[in-house]
């Protein structure tokens, strides 16, 4: 029995110094390091990662921010001249104040503002809507640069496809041609009458003016070079040739123009001018009167026995006479009412919109040159015949 009990002792003493051995670093000294091996083959290169800030930086940066503000406060929009609008008349807050054209962008509705403010930088802009500028294109951080329907007609839609979208919000028209009641004459109604001071993405588009027949024919609407091969910020926000053109002022710079136009840059369209003034000469001659019209507000005029229109008189009984020059408010010294309240012939009515239409364009006809040349002298020739 002492024998087995001396057998079990040592085999447990044996397995612990196995189990020592199989848990500890060995006994014996390190022998000297290896030859290295050799190199393996450099691995392929990763694919490129996300640009970051250093892209940002490429617009995000002083000196290009220094030279926006320097540019801008040459520019129409920094005058705030007529920011005014925007605290009692809600439909002009849109393109007249910031804070109207933030609202209309963002809510669709504005409103009167009691300390309305200049369009500044963030009247424009905002954030941006895509960082995938390779794909995408660059947004400018443009608060819209979606197609714009017309304010005058929704189911017509503008698509610059791009930036210039943002211009064509607020210039394009805010009334339509004059429209003939069946009676052949058109009462003007309001002391600005007119396509208003932004009708360009309509002129561009070659829409909106009052078609008369006459030698010339009209294009097809959005064939002018200037739309198919051109866009508002190509040619109104080119490099600056000295902060006083170009970039932010949205005044065209020769260079803009000589891309394209090789031989140098157009100063108008050519016969235009003159045209222009013929037409304005023709439009002093025109007589509108002030008529009676039915009290009810249907727009219909008040006729006598014989179905004649029934003018207004003054205090010494003559007819009341309005120079139609006034419609064309271009600074004629008779002019005060603007036409308000008298009533043309519906062709003199068409002509003097159309002569309104190129002023207000205020390209010298070069948005759309044929478009011009047929509105004006189509005009010349009715109010001639007339």
């Amino acid at each position: 029995m002492k024998n087995l009990k001396l057998i079990n002792l040592l085999l447990i003493v044996a397995t612990s110094l196995l189990l020592v051995n199989c848990t500890t670093e060995p006994i014996y000294p390190e022998g000297p390091a290896g030859v290295d091996g050799i190199d393996g083959t450099n691995g392929k290169d990763g694919l490129n990662g996300a640009t970051g800030t250093t892209e940002c930086a490429t617009c995000h940066n002083v000196g290009k921010s220094e030279a926006v503000h320097a540019s801008y406060l040459f520019s129409g929009h920094a005058a705030g001249g007529a920011v005014g609008y925007a605290g009692s008349r809600a439909s002009c807050a849109k393109c007249h104040s910031n804070e109207g054209y933030v609202d209309y962008i963002t809510t669709g509705v504005t409103t009167n503002y009691d300390n309305p403010t200049a369009i500044s930088c963030k009247t424009c802009h905002d954030t941006h809507t895509t960082f995938d500028f390779e794909n995408e294109g660059y947004d400018y951080a443009l608060r819209s640069i979606a197609p714009v329907d017309l304010i005058t007609d929704a189911s017509y839609t503008i698509n610059y496809m791009g930036t210039s979208n943002n211009c064509a919000q607020c210039h394009q028209p805010r009334r339509t041609p004059p429209v003939d009641d069946g009676s052949g004459v058109f009462k003007v109604t309001s002391s600005h009458w007119g396509p208003h001071h932004g009708p360009q993405s309509t002129f561009l588009e070659g829409i909106q003016g009052a078609e008369l027949a006459g030698s010339l024919d009209y294009k097809a609407p959005q064939s002018a070079t200037h739309r198919t091969g051109s866009s508002c910020t190509s040619c109104h926000m080119g490099a600056t040739s000295g902060e006083t053109d170009g970039n932010h002022t949205w005044i065209p710079t020769s260079t803009a123009c000589t891309e394209c136009h090789t031989a140098g840059a157009p100063d108008g369209v050519a016969g235009l001018e003159e045209d222009m003034s013929a037409l304005a000469l023709l439009l002093e001659d025109v007589v509108g009167w002030e008529y009676q019209y039915e009290v009810d507000g249907d727009g219909e005029l008040v006729e006598d026995a014989n179905g004649d229109p029934i003018k207004v008189l003054d205090a010494n009984g003559d007819p009341v006479m309005i120079d139609v020059h006034g419609i064309i408010h271009d600074g004629h010294p008779n002019n005060g009412s603007f036409g308000q309240g008298a009533t043309f012939t519906f062709t003199e009515s068409q002509a003097a919109w159309n002569y309104l239409l190129v002023m207000e364009d205020a390209s010298k006809g070069t948005h759309n040159p044929a478009y011009a040349r047929s509105l004006i002298k189509n005009s010349i020739e009715g109010v001639s015949a007339n």
